[in-house]
């Protein structure tokens, strides 16, 4: 087995051993199952492109030379055919979409098989740490092996057979692959929803322009992205969009309009019918992010004194891209909402039962449509529903809010309580490293705030006081920097855990009180210490009496200031949460270590520049 990383650079010498050029890419016909090499590019004197049949004229090849059947005066030039593509151009460092394991990867190499002295076909693409070791150095690959061999962890070959590839466009410029037995025909919505969210944005719009209008509209509502999703549309035509919103859903259609321009969603919806329209246009009336967006104005409603059959007979009538149906819901006389029949209670039902006898009708759970979209999701959960009608003051029912959009919501609404958290999340693979680094600095940010104060310390006053006793000012920092860090922490749990107007949330101002006395008592115990080490250095003088109050009210006056501000922490995570705007649990935390840091510095300066007149 060989690799084109191998293949690329080696000599390529005629038949009398002149040497005419080097191998620059090899050219395969798609068609095959393991395709052979058909095509021989070559690089020539002063850089000068060739292209020759591999059957034709390629007689062997080793790891020194490529050798040719002919002299070079014999050498008629071909070009590519259409089933043809370069692989070094094509195919290598190209991203890839994996089906079979849902996620994009980097063609690092690929491997050909030598099923002759003369002939190659390729393999597959090695989309490991290895290929790009290969293409870095063999040599460089080869040590690595060792060591990861020795330390008993072996890398292994990381090969994505050429059999589960599958050609997505035709243009050669811009090759991009599906990897699978299937293409993306054959896939869910979702899992093209996803592959799409991971690939390069230039790559996205093609790979959408592959799908029909049933799976371009299935896709686009299984976006996590809405700005992404949108970002599509706007590269669409103007009549593709619109008929692709006309097959939507109208609550995932809604959401995506509200995504895009006001003049670009005007003229979207009015190229759609004036059902689609009409129904979009109702749920944007809705404010954002409460259960009258995100609720679907397709629902089975039937009278009260309807029967099996009269809902059977309705249920047959509905198209085939309707919302699925978990209940019917039954309306009076005056178009109010009264109870609801449930499929099971339905199937099992003779032809003529009334349905208002097979209906629930107390305890209805209902929600209006200004209602939070997460309570009305909390409270599907909590009913253990599979929809929530939504109804007006009169009780007439707008729609429903399915289990689906529920979870939607939920899952969004965890997410942003993460980032709040600071917690981190990955959905790739080979990233725990990266995620094991981001960790170390997220939870010891402290002592990164703690170094860079003592080295502003020592800056401002080493030249009046010396280095030992400006270095021992910032022996009490941490304390200060780490109270900042759980003033924060405590905004940020405040916010995760109570809502405003709960009466069970605790008071802001007495954790402010008790978080300012313990502070101050730390503070004092640390400056006590300080004191100690001042004065096992500088010797019993003023100097360390000095640095040691010194060192302990400006942490004092750090602490108080930190826990002083947290309802400010508090508000403005609320606020930005009223505006829908995302915010960083550990963004917040570093600016609280940050105001902590300045704060210290600022009264180390002040008090210094009294007892040094």
């Amino acid at each position: 087995m060989i690799y084109l990383s191998q293949m690329l650079g080696k000599p390529v010498v005629d038949l009398d051993g002149e040497r005419i050029g080097k191998v620059n890419d090899l050219g395969i016909a798609t068609g095959e199952v393991f395709p052979r090499v058909t095509a021989l590019a070559i690089e020539g004197p002063g850089k000068t492109p060739l292209m020759i049949s591999w059957r034709k004229y390629v007689d062997s090849f080793d790891d020194d030379e490529v050798r040719l059947k002919v002299v070079a005066t014999d050498i008629r030039f071909s070009y590519l055919q259409p089933d043809e593509v370069l692989i070094a151009r094509d195919l290598l460092n190209k991203q890839i979409v994996d089906t079979r394991g849902m996620r994009v990867v980097r063609v690092n190499d690929l491997k050909l098989s030598d099923t002759s002295s003369s002939q190659l076909r390729l393999l597959g693409a090695e989309v490991g740490v290895r290929g790009l070791l290969r293409s870095l150095s063999p040599r460089l690959e080869r040590i690595v092996l060792k060591i990861s061999r020795a330390l008993g962890k072996p890398i292994p070959e990381k090969i994505i057979a050429w059999n589960y590839m599958d050609l997505l466009d035709r243009d050669l410029s811009n090759v991009k692959l599906s990897v699978s037995h299937k293409t993306l025909d054959d896939m869910h919505p979702a899992d093209i929803a996803d592959i799409l969210e991971r690939l390069d944005p230039r790559l996205r719009g093609q790979v959408f322009a592959q799908l029909d209008d049933e799976q371009a509209s299935e896709t686009m509502a299984e976006f996590d992205d809405d700005a992404m999703a949108a970002e599509i549309m706007g590269d669409m035509e103007e009549k593709d969009a619109s008929r692709m919103l006309s097959e939507m859903d109208p609550d995932d259609a809604a959401e995506l309009v509200s995504e895009l321009d006001y003049d670009k969603a005007e003229k979207l919806l009015r190229l759609m019918g004036v059902k689609e329209q009409k129904a979009i246009r109702q749920l944007l009336g809705y404010r954002e992010d409460t259960a009258g967006r995100i609720m679907t104005s397709e629902v089975v409603s039937l009278p009260e004194d309807a029967t099996a059959t009269d809902a059977v007979d309705k249920l047959r009538s509905l198209p085939d891209d309707f919302e699925t149906v978990h209940y019917l819901y039954l309306e009076d006389e005056e178009g109010r909402l009264s109870g609801l029949v449930t499929m099971q209670a339905l199937v099992t039902a003779d032809p003529g039962d009334k349905l208002s006898d097979l209906a629930i009708d107390e305890d209805l759970v209902t929600a209006s449509p200004d209602e939070d979209q997460e309570d009305a999701a909390e409270d599907i959960a909590k009913y253990n529903l599979l929809a929530l009608p939504v109804v007006d003051d009169n009780k007439k029912l707008l729609g429903i809010v399915t289990v689906d959009d529920a979870l939607d919501v939920l899952e969004d609404e965890h997410a942003e309580d993460l980032q709040i958290a600071g917690a981190t999340t990955s959905d790739s693979e080979g990233n725990h490293n990266l995620e094991s680094v981001i960790w170390l600095m997220r939870n010891e940010a402290w002592f990164f705030f703690w170094m860079l104060g003592a080295a502003v310390l020592s800056a401002l006053f080493s030249p009046d006081l010396g280095a030992m006793p400006a270095l021992l000012l910032s022996l009490a920092l941490p304390v200060a920097i780490i109270a900042g860090n759980d003033a924060a922490n405590y905004a940020k749990n405040a916010f995760l855990e109570y809502d405003p107007d709960d009466e069970d949330s605790p008071s802001t101002l007495g954790f402010v009180l008790k978080g300012i006395g313990m502070g101050a008592l730390f503070s004092i115990l640390v400056g006590l210490v300080a004191g100690g080490i001042a004065s096992a250095a500088l010797g019993n003088s003023i100097a360390a009496l000095n640095v040691a109050k010194t060192s302990t009210e400006a942490a004092v006056a750090s602490v108080m200031v930190s826990f002083v501000s947290m309802p400010i922490y508090l508000h403005v995570l609320r606020k930005r949460d009223e505006k829908n705007l995302e915010t960083s649990g550990t963004t917040l935390s570093i600016i609280a270590m940050a105001i902590a840091l300045v704060v210290f510095t600022v009264v180390c300066i002040v008090l210094v520049s009294r007892w040094m007149v």
